[in-house]
C-alpha cells in the first residue's frame, strides 16, 4: 500500500490542495447490500460528541463502509477509537460514566497551560486504542489540531495514534496542550470545528459530516425525552465556553458553506453543556436519530 508522504513523520499543515486518498477499507463491501462508500467528518463539541457514536453505529448498521475519517477534539477522539476496532468498547465505557466517575477521571495541574493534565482520561483511551500509528489503521484518519505557537492548523495523517488525538483534544487553557517536537498542539477546533477538506480526496461516494455546534431556536429535532441545557444563567466558565462555542459555531458555517457535504447531520448545541460527560445514553441515542432521519431523507 503506497502512503503519501507528509512534512514529517507525525504532522502535516493542510496543502492547498486535498491530498489524494489512500484506500484500504476496513471491510469489502457486500455485493448482497447497496451500502455506500463514505468518509465521516465529525465535528467537535465536548460532550456532544458522544452522537457520532450513535451516528457512526447507524451508517455501518445500514451497510454502509466507512473509508475514511477526519476529526476535530471529540470528533478526532471518537473517530480513532472507530478506526482502531474499539466503538463498543468506548461505547460501554461512556455509558458507565456517572457524575462521580468523570470526577476521578479529573487530574488537576499546577501548570499554567491547563487546570487539568488529561492522564487519566488519556490512560483509559491508550488501553482502548493500544500503541498503533495511523498509517497501520485500515482507513484513512485525520485528526485535526492547533500549532498555537505557529498559529496553524495541523493535520495528523501519521505517527502514534494517541498523540493525534491528544493533541486534537487539548481545549485551551482547561486541557493541558500536547507537547511534541517543541511545538504545542491545542484544540483543532480552534480553527476548524468540522474538517470537511481533508475527506474531499477519499473517493468516497458520499461525504457524511456531523456538526456539533447547531443553533435551532425550536430544537425541533430533540424530542420530550432529552432536556436542555440551561444557559440562562451562566457563571464565569460559562461565559468563557459559550464565547469560544461562538467562535465555533461561525467558522463552521463557513466551512459547510465553502465544502457542502453530500449528507450534514445537525445536533443541536443546546442538548448538553460541552462538559456534561455524564449523559452518554441520551446523546448516543440522539446521535442515531439524527442519523437515521438525515439518512433516510437522502434515501441511505
Amino acid at each position: 500500500m503506497n502512503r503519501k508522504k507528509t512534512q514529517s513523520p507525525e504532522e502535516q499543515v493542510p496543502p492547498a490542495e486535498p491530498s489524494p486518498h489512500l484506500e484500504d477499507p476496513r471491510k469489502p463491501a457486500s455485493s448482497e447490500n447497496k451500502g455506500k462508500r463514505v468518509a465521516m467528518v465529525l465535528g467537535s463539541g465536548g460532550a456532544r460528541g458522544y452522537a457520532h457514536v450513535g451516528v457512526l453505529e447507524e451508517v455501518v448498521s445500514r451497510g454502509h463502509e466507512v473509508v475514511s475519517i477526519a476529526g476535530c477534539s471529540m470528533g478526532a477522539l471518537v473517530g480513532g477509537v472507530f478506526a482502531s476496532g474499539k466503538l463498543s468498547e468506548f461505547r460501554d465505557w461512556a455509558l458507565n460514566l456517572d457524575r462521580f466517575a468523570i470526577l476521578k477521571l479529573i487530574d488537576f495541574s499546577w501548570s499554567s497551560r491547563g487546570a487539568i493534565r488529561g492522564d487519566k482520561v488519556f490512560s483509559v483511551v491508550s488501553d482502548l486504542v493500544g500503541d498503533i500509528c495511523i498509517e497501520d489503521l485500515p482507513m484513512d484518519y485525520t485528526a485535526v489540531a492547533t500549532e498555537i505557537l505557529s498559529q496553524k492548523e495541523v493535520w495528523f495523517q501519521q505517527g502514534s495514534l494517541l498523540d493525534a488525538i491528544r493533541a486534537s483534544v487539548a481545549i485551551p487553557s482547561l486541557i493541558r496542550p500536547h507537547e511534541k517536537n517543541g511545538r504545542l498542539y491545542v484544540d483543532g477546533g480552534l480553527l476548524n470545528p468540522l474538517p470537511i477538506i481533508p475527506t474531499i480526496g477519499s473517493h468516497a461516494d458520499r461525504i457524511i459530516a456531523v456538526n456539533l455546534s447547531h443553533y435551532d431556536a425550536n430544537q425541533n429535532d430533540v424530542g420530550e425525552d432529552l432536556p436542555l441545557a440551561d444557559v440562562s444563567d451562566p457563571g464565569l466558565f460559562d461565559m468563557m465556553n459559550m464565547a469560544f462555542e461562538t467562535m465555533q459555531s461561525s467558522l463552521t458555517q463557513y466551512k459547510i458553506a465553502g465544502y457542502p457535504p453530500d449528507v450534514l447531520i445537525n445536533i443541536p448545541k443546546r442538548v448538553c453543556k460541552t462538559f456534561e460527560y455524564h449523559r452518554a445514553p441520551e446523546l448516543i441515542d440522539l446521535g442515531r436519530r439524527l442519523a437515521a432521519k438525515a439518512l433516510d431523507a437522502e434515501g441511505l
